[in-house]
């Protein structure tokens, strides 16, 4: 497993790197195993209250659902992920589960939004 160090690094480099999930954050983000904190890419998922930054626009919808949402797709598993930056201490990253994107999942179940800004043309499969 990467440090958060190393996956800064590899953020930096585009490169890519595994995550075992050991907890969802939240519907577009989870931790791995090592602690790194990963940002799914494109999206944007509801906050769990009190998390919506004061003058923020957060995403509509149950953040419980989308949380339980992702959690399905990816608790107890190794993920591959391809980063390509940073949010706070976060990577963010477009992952995937098997043959599953993350970030187009989570989009095509309603429990995220694409988020224009950081979608930057990503085609889901």
């Amino acid at each position: 497993m990467l440090s958060l160090a190393l996956a800064l690094q590899a953020a930096a480099a585009g490169g890519s790197f595994s995550c075992a999930v050991a907890y969802v954050n939240d519907g577009d983000t989870l931790r791995c195993q090592d602690g790194t904190r990963v940002r799914l890419s494109g999206i944007d998922a509801p906050e769990l209250p009190g998390h919506c930054q004061r003058g923020r626009d957060c995403a509509p919808g149950d953040p419980f659902a989308a949380k339980r949402a992702l959690e399905s797709l990816v608790i107890g598993q190794a993920i591959r992920c391809l980063a390509d930056g940073r949010s706070y201490n976060r990577v963010t990253a477009w992952c995937f589960a098997g043959g599953t994107d993350l970030s187009c999942a989570m989009v095509a179940t309603g429990r995220a939004v694409k988020w224009d800004r950081y979608w930057r043309g990503h085609r889901c499969r």
